[in-house]
């Protein structure tokens, strides 16, 4: 079971290393972290996805709860937030791949950042499914680099 936690804590030196040290020391895996200012300058937004049994995600949300830059903890069924992830991918063309790599971006709805005379950078915002599938289509055309953020999450509204 996946865990999806949102979790606002103050935005000063140490607050992310002492939330991922709290993992760390508990056996806890990081499966993706996203972190950002919200609206007040004065707190950061994590978003946090985590593997495991209902007793771990449990444990979990009580740890974050008890940290004391932490100012409020909500964990997210799958089903009940919107995630998304960013990805920007650097790949080579030539002539005869170009119009290919343009037609799989429109496809998914990639866009085109930047381009070379032998290579562009290719932004998509997905969900992880199909950010990984998307990374499938591209492998045979040669990916330079790759960086993808963590998943952000929003909780729906709940009366949906």
């Amino acid at each position: 079971m996946k865990g999806i936690f949102s979790v606002l804590v103050e935005n000063k030196a140490g607050a992310l290393s002492k939330t991922a040290g709290l993992f760390a020391r508990r056996g806890f895996n990081i499966d993706s972290l996203a972190v950002g200012e919200t609206d007040d300058r004065d707190i950061s937004s994590m978003t946090i996805i985590s593997t495991g049994d209902e007793r771990i995600m449990e444990q979990i949300e009580k740890q974050l709860n008890k940290k004391i830059d932490v100012i409020k903890v909500r964990r997210f069924a799958e089903n009940k937030c919107v995630t998304r992830e960013l990805l920007m991918l650097k790949v080579t063309y030539t002539n005869v791949t170009r119009s290919d790599i343009m037609e799989i971006c429109n496809i998914t709805g990639a866009h085109i950042a930047d381009l070379s005379p032998k290579s562009m950078v290719i932004e998509l915002t997905a969900k992880t499914s199909k950010i990984d599938r998307f990374i499938k289509l591209m492998q045979p055309f040669g990916i330079i680099e790759m960086a993808r953020t963590g998943a952000l999450a929003v909780q729906r509204d709940s009366n949906e």
